[in-house]
């Protein structure tokens, strides 16, 4: 198998959430998987070929990911979370101004932004009452389900 292809297979290893993939082409197989080092060191794939030992090749791991999480300041209020999977939309449209906003009092029954799933737009609403102390989610970002959305004190 040509280098190109396993380079190219490592790059769409990469930009995906796969653990590890296996090519076969004739009588050649080509096993990549990726190691999840804990303490974010380089990233190891291992190229497995017939009557070769596994060779590891190093990659660099993404040195932006470290550093975001741990500048992320401890909150004090209590979450409110998203109740679904879909895209979090702060504003009705791109034009009006958003829901809730960083030091706005709301009430429980406030709406605080929008969830598109499956084509159907629901009001989330805000479910307690206070203070927004920060919005964690940005406008048109994608959210899991029981992900903190924003922050109420």
């Amino acid at each position: 198998m040509d280098i190109r292809k396993v380079k190219k297979l490592i790059e769409l290893l990469e930009e995906s959430n796969v653990a590890e993939i296996e090519i076969k082409e004739g009588e050649e197989t080509v096993r990549i998987s990726r190691n999840y080092p804990q303490n974010m060191q380089p990233q190891q794939y291992y190229v497995q070929q017939p009557n070769y030992a596994q060779q590891p090749m190093h990659m660099a791991a993404p040195a932006a990911a470290a550093p975001a999480e741990a500048a992320k300041p401890a909150h004090k209020g209590e979450a409110i979370k998203s109740p679904m999977v879909g895209t979090f939309y702060r504003s009705p449209s791109p034009s009006s101004p958003a829901f809730v906003s960083v030091g706005q009092t709301i009430k429980a029954t406030d709406v605080i932004g929008i969830i598109e799933a499956m084509k159907m737009m629901n009001q989330i609403q805000a479910g307690k009452s206070g203070v927004v102390e920060a919005v964690l989610v940005e406008d048109g970002q994608p959210v899991e389900y029981d992900q903190p959305l924003i922050i109420v004190v």
